[in-house]
């Protein structure tokens, strides 16, 4: 939509720089992809009048004309176009003057004779598109005058807006004029158009008929007489090209000015043409067919009875003798054109069910400005208005007599829609903290009228909102918000996060799952994906219990029983990793254990996670458990056991909050061998589901100490029955703050020590937060944790 600034001054005094205007449209939704200046580029363009005209001696497609430039001097001119007189008034292009296509005049010989000027025909002056002939002025006009003054053009600023379809009422100068106004908070008003009647009542000679509502809720008609058609003013013509349309006559120019006013299509009838001047509007019937106005003979397509996309028919309306005399809101037919004969007129404006019109255009591939305007749809009750314009022009400029009335055929009465408003839901949308006084301040300059605002027993406030009819695209309280935003400015509005559900996200289960992979990743293992199908006789081989379930349909025959145990998938990945001499490796799986339950049905299947290390022994697996502890921040704690499949003396089990949650040792030499695997393996299995329960996201931290610390080695000789955990745990409580690790590092027996009897070596590291220990301060921590272990476990100090 190309909006001329001039002609939306008439209806709001609007003003402003061209940018700043178009930042404004911009900024209410009206998007402005170009601004133009159009009316320059005329300085050197002058009235002058024909004095001579004589053929050029050496060129027959040439003539010799002299004009008067205003001085009285004959002015000789070389021209091609032979359609002028002696005393015509025609436009000179002096020399020097630049034309609007950038082409500069100079003082050049044609054939031997000069020419010292230019005359210009109106596709030169970007007027129109008459390439072929000099534009002849009016008489009236003043010799010498400058051209623009001579036909009152002045430099206008046009903004070519890109209308989105949710905004019909866009298509109009009056309803951007009313948009710009609201955003200044200028005055808007629409000049009621000024009739002077005369003659019998137009329902005297016409009659209108709506046979489907659906189709066209609305239909009006108005009645012309001695109507005088000619070329229209040149400020029409002007007006129509800044808009982007061809001056053609006075009438259809009148109907394209009226249409890109008021934002309402319009067609003319020769009301000759039509018998008894009645008109029916309904839907296409089988067979019919109709010549439109660009004299192509269209085949009609009648409704299928479906009511939806093509099965909607096309629209006609007929004559008295039910003849189809146009196509509805698409194209008029050929038969009741106006013409060169016209006297009488009969000017309709309706409204149409945009659509049937958009699916009759596309079929017939008649696309055109008013159909782009009926598919959007029109304001049903502007209908008046728009002829009423109409009217007022054609009175004014051809010369043409209103009969008195409109007819007007409404099926059904149209009102407009009120809508319910909640302040809060408007805000929440829009993410504002207005009040509903600044609501209703920016919704009635654009014609929504608002009640007074109230709260209910609810406490709720609220206040009602009348939509106009020409914002068919409005109809439900998210309508009112885009409005309120568009006048408030969306610049305006804080960016914020949308709150809306979160999809997507890990659940509990999943995010311990990962905390637990990272740990044995950190602790330096590398996860391992063994199959959960063993042959029949690996769970009896890894010394685990052997009571499994079996499938009824395996991969593979020697894979037909599920796990109860992660351990013999991880010996035969060490087992394959050490045949290809990787004989050091640390693995671990996460995975599910399948165990069969009582009474039959499907399986219990607890998740696990274990870990085999190649080439370590039990204290590396302990050490396993320790970091992972830290890294989990879980108190693990560690207590010998014999557990299946395990070294008898050399596990134990893992305990977290008094319950047992695994195990921790070597694989049992026997067991490593069947697997084919050799060395010392060790070995460390979890629980997830009490792992993950005993997650937390409160990390304990301490400070580091930055003092020395001091270590002591502590060696003593215990009973075998008494664990090693138990006394380290010892030493830990009798240290208390200054015991900053303890790490058992050596296991003896010999027969010097006795039966029965062990000896336990720990590194113990002492360190304070605050100070540098003394030797006092060592040797009191070593003489207490001496005397509890001793005193508590029957020990004796080596």
């Amino acid at each position: 939509m190309r909006a001329v600034l001039s002609w939306m001054q008439e209806f709001a005094p609007v003003a402003g720089d061209p940018g700043d205007l178009a930042d404004q449209l911009t900024g209410i939704g009206l998007v402005v992809e170009s601004v133009e200046i159009v009316g320059s580029g005329w300085e050197g363009i002058v009235v002058a009048r024909v004095l001579d005209l004589r053929p050029h001696p050496r060129a027959d497609k040439i003539q010799l004309v002299d004009v008067d430039a205003g001085d009285g001097e004959p002015l000789q001119i070389c021209c091609g176009a032979f359609n002028m007189a002696v005393g015509d008034l025609v436009p000179l292009a002096t020399v020097g003057t630049v034309m609007p296509n950038g082409l500069e005049i100079a003082r050049r010989k044609l054939r031997g004779e000069w020419s010292n000027g230019m005359l210009c025909s109106a596709a030169e002056l970007e007027t129109g598109d008459d390439a072929g002939g000099i534009l002849i002025l009016e008489t009236g006009a003043t010799v010498g005058a400058p051209l623009a003054d001579a036909l009152g053009v002045s430099t206008d600023i046009v903004f070519d807006i890109d209308v989105e379809g949710n905004r019909p009422d866009a298509l109009s100068i009056i309803g951007i004029a009313r948009d710009l106004a609201a955003r200044q908070g200028v005055p808007f008003a629409l000049p009621t158009p000024k009739l002077a009647v005369s003659g019998g009542p137009a329902d005297d000679v016409t009659a209108v008929e709506i046979e489907d509502p659906v189709l066209c809720p609305r239909f009006g008609v108005r009645v012309l007489r001695n109507v005088g058609n000619g070329p229209s003013p040149q400020w029409l013509q002007q007006r129509l090209l800044a808009a982007g349309m061809r001056p053609i006559n006075a009438v259809v120019d009148i109907s394209n000015y009226v249409m890109l006013e008021t934002g309402h299509p319009n067609h003319t009838f020769d009301l000759d043409s039509i018998p008894g001047g009645q008109l029916v509007v309904r839907r296409a019937r089988p067979g019919e067919q109709l010549v439109t106005l660009d004299g192509v003979e269209r085949r009609l397509l009648p409704p299928d009875g479906s009511g939806i996309g093509r099965g909607l028919g096309d629209g006609v309306i007929t004559n008295r003798d039910d003849q189809p005399i146009s196509l509805a809101g698409v194209m008029g037919g050929f038969d009741t054109e106006i013409s060169d004969r016209t006297t009488n007129v009969l000017l309709e404006a309706a409204v149409w069910d945009p659509m049937s019109i958009a699916h009759t255009s596309r079929r017939l591939n008649l696309r055109s400005e008013a159909s782009t305007r009926f598919e959007r749809g029109v304001d049903p009750l502007g209908i008046e208005r728009a002829l009423d314009r109409f009217c007022e022009l054609a009175a004014e400029l051809t010369g043409a007599e209103i009969a008195p009335r409109v007819v007007v055929a409404e099926p059904e009465p149209i009102r407009p829609t009120v809508v319910a408003v909640r302040t809060e839901r408007i805000n929440h949308l829009l993410g504002t903290d207005l009040d509903a006084t600044t609501m209703i301040g920016y919704l009635e300059p654009i014609g929504f009228a608002c009640s007074a605002p109230s709260t209910g027993g609810d406490g709720v406030e609220r206040f009602e909102v009348t939509i106009p009819t020409w914002r068919p695209d409005s109809a439900i309280e998210a309508d009112i918000a885009e409005e309120v935003g568009r006048h408030h400015g969306y610049e305006n509005i804080p960016n914020r996060v949308p709150l809306s559900v979160h999809v997507g996200a890990l659940s509990e289960l999943q995010l311990g799952r990962r905390r637990i992979r990272r740990a044995f990743v950190a602790a330096g293992c590398a996860e391992a994906l063994p199959m959960p199908f063993l042959a029949p006789d690996d769970l009896a081989a890894a010394g685990v219990a052997a009571e499994s379930l079996t499938l009824a349909n395996p991969l593979v025959s020697e894979e037909s029983v599920l796990r109860t145990s992660l351990l013999p998938g991880l010996l035969k990945a060490v087992a394959y990793n050490q045949s290809h001499q990787r004989n050091d490796v640390w693995l671990f799986e996460l995975g599910s254990v399948y165990l069969p339950v009582p009474g039959g049905g499907l399986p219990d299947e607890p998740e696990q996670v274990a870990s085999i290390l190649s080439g370590t022994d039990a204290a590396d697996a302990v050490r396993l458990v320790r970091s992972i502890a830290g890294l989990l921040n879980l108190d693990l704690r560690i207590r010998n056991a014999d557990r299946p499949g395990l070294h008898p003396t050399r596990s134990g089990e893992v305990v977290l909050g008094g319950k047992v949650i695994g195990e921790v040792g070597e694989v049992d030499p026997g067991v490593v061998s069947r697997y084919g695997a050799q060395g010392r393996i060790g070995w460390v299995r979890l629980d997830v589901e009490p792992v993950i329960a005993g997650l937390t996201a409160v990390v304990r931290v301490k400070d580091v100490s930055r003092y020395p610390s001091s270590a002591t080695d502590l060696a003593f000789v215990v009973d075998e029955d008494i664990e090693a955990g138990v006394v380290e745990e010892t030493l830990r409580t009798a240290g208390r703050q200054l015991v900053q690790s303890i790490e058992l590092f050596d296991v003896f027996r010999s027969p010097q020590l006795g039966s029965g009897v062990r000896s336990l070596a720990f590194a113990v590291t002492l360190q304070a937060a605050d100070r540098t220990l003394s030797d006092e301060d060592v040797a009191t921590a070593r003489e207490q944790m001496i005397d509890e272990v001793t005193k508590r476990h029957r020990a004796k100090l080596r």
